[in-house]
């Protein structure tokens, strides 16, 4: 219940109440309205009962019938108001409770004086008068009230010559106001001081439960709570990307609200059924990164409710191989001038055994595979010591379709004239959403699969043709690009363990080049994965993340 303060008198008229205590303060004020339509109500029907006797008994009976139908118009107007959905403010309260006092005690003075029974509505006024505004306005009702009646009684004493007892009725009428003034103040106070303290509280926890569903939403391991039947009841945005692969602005459909991807549904019913056990990691789906779920009950007792993890397996491999190329970057980076002078020593001397005309033809074979060779292991050491002084991304928000055609006419130039054309058919949808990245990092992915794909093609099909098709993901948020070549494909024996490091089917390769451009994609806040679509070739996408989120 709001006290009177200034803000509240320099409200304009009608201007509903902003705050709680407002509101509640309008609902009472709203009870106490409809107590007084039943009161006047009251009185205007009994003015037709028994008519005869009223020139006998009130004092001045016209002013009264006046009184009592100019009340109820009064209280008739402002339930019509109320109900059509006017809400007063603190002074419109304050005079609506004066003016109830003064008819009351003026309906008192036409009628029979203070002895009537009207004066005990008095006290009924005064009393909702201090619960609607309790503050010292509260004490006022009762000092008029007070006021009101010892003069309504000595009015009647001195000019109509009546009882002196009905002074004394009036005092005892007055102590009653302002005992119920301070009763009902003290108590109002306490309501106040309770519902000061619960919204105060509430408040507070309504800042403590926003700021979790923050910072749940901000994690980057997803959050998902289920019933025991697999629906989903809440989820983050981290678990809505890795399972779904959409973000958090996209609007979900109902199936995806509702619904479990099947390999975390049927790796909910193993735990069920054995929850000391722990599910094997699952995709999604082909291009989806190796997610892990772990499972908890929330509600120990009743059991219909789980919360999910789900965690991204590849972090974790990562930085267990991060850890681990770091130490070997360290140690290739004290051993790498070690390793070139002889490297180059014998890379120059196998070339320049390559210039003698008295070379036979076994020979030459063998210094080609010498250079080979050391070609080789230069190339080992210049990528783990990429790795290991890997720069962080420098991301800008670009326009991925003017920014791959860019990149095709700079690729198509670089490469060697002696090689066979190369021919790479671009394909980009129209409303492509723009992405955040490093172009030089994202660049050196697209050279690298663009290079793997040439080489496969050729080696497979004798063309070096290579397909890159850029799209949006399904929710339209994301973008992403296919790599396609025309290659042999890859295994399926082999499709988990393309991207580790020093992995390679090429006896020429370093099997370094897939995991340094899935960690450069990382670095972007990218994934890049092997798309299993049964198609010829083999096709690497990269997916974007949502251009709103900063890298």
């Amino acid at each position: 219940m709001a006290a009177d303060t200034p803000a509240q008198s320099a409200e304009t008229l009608g201007k509903p109440p902003s705050t709680p205590s407002g509101v509640q303060q309008a609902k009472l004020f709203r009870i106490y309205n409809h107590y007084r339509l039943v009161i006047s109500l009251i009185l205007a029907g009994l003015l037709f009962i028994d008519p005869v006797n009223f020139d006998m008994n009130f004092r001045f009976l016209a002013y009264y019938q006046g009184g009592v139908s100019a009340y109820l118009s009064l209280n008739a107007f402002i339930a019509l108001l109320l109900f059509a959905g006017f809400r007063p403010n603190q002074r419109q309260i304050t005079l609506s409770i004066l003016l109830d006092i003064l008819i009351m005690h003026g309906l008192l003075l036409a009628s029979t004086g203070i002895t009537n029974g009207l004066a005990n509505l008095v006290i009924v006024s005064v009393a909702a008068g201090n619960i609607l505004t309790p503050s010292r306005i509260g004490t006022f009702y009762a000092a008029l009230a007070a006021i009101c009646s010892l003069g309504i009684s000595g009015w009647a004493f001195l000019t109509l010559k009546e009882s002196g007892d009905d002074i004394v009725r009036a005092g005892s009428l007055g102590i009653l106001y302002f005992a119920a003034a301070f009763v009902l103040q003290s108590i109002s106070r306490r309501m106040m001081r309770s519902e000061a303290l619960a919204i105060s509280r509430a408040r507070s926890i309504a800042e403590l439960e926003k700021i979790n569903q923050q910072i749940i939403q901000r994690m980057r391991t997803g959050i998902l709570v289920l019933d025991r039947f697999g629906q989903i009841r809440l989820a983050n945005a981290a678990a809505d990307e890795l399972l779904y692969g959409r973000s958090k602005a996209s609007a979900p459909t109902k199936e995806r609200t509702t619904m479990l991807p099947k390999p975390l549904k049927l790796g909910l019913e193993a735990w069920l059924k054995e929850p000391t056990q722990r599910i094997e990691p699952f995709q999604p789906s082909s291009t989806s990164p190796l997610l892990q779920a772990n499972f908890t009950q929330l509600d120990q007792e009743r059991g219909d409710q789980i919360l999910v993890f789900i965690e991204d397996m590849s972090k974790v491999t990562q930085q267990a191989q991060q850890m681990k190329l770091a130490s070997l970057g360290r140690l290739t980076a004290g051993i790498a001038h070690e390793i070139r002078n002889p490297l180059g020593a014998i890379s120059h001397a196998a070339q320049l055994m390559e210039e003698s005309p008295n070379l036979e033809p076994g020979d030459r074979q063998m210094l080609a595979i010498i250079r080979r060779h050391s070609r080789r292991v230069n190339g080992i050491i210049e990528n783990v010591l990429d790795l290991s002084r890997r720069r962080a991304a420098n991301a800008d928000l670009i326009e991925v379709a003017p920014w791959l055609q860019e990149f095709r006419e700079d690729f198509l130039q670089t490469q060697d004239e002696d090689c066979t054309a190369a021919n790479i058919v671009l394909k980009i949808e129209p409303q492509l959403p723009p992405a955040r990245f490093d172009k030089s990092q994202i660049e050196q992915v697209m050279v690298n699969l663009c290079d793997n794909g040439l080489r496969y093609s050729e080696q497979h099909s004798g063309q070096r043709k290579i397909g890159i098709h850029a799209g949006a993901t399904e929710d339209g948020e994301r973008a992403f690009i296919d790599v396609r070549d025309q290659g042999p494909g890859i295994a399926p024996e082999h499709r988990s363990s393309v991207f580790e490091p020093f992995f390679t089917t090429d006896k020429a390769g370093t099997g370094l080049g897939l995991y340094l451009a899935q960690e450069l994609c990382e670095a972007n806040q990218a994934h890049l994965s092997l798309v299993e679509d049964n198609k010829p070739g083999c096709c690497f996408r990269i997916t974007f993340a949502h251009p709103g989120r900063m890298i």
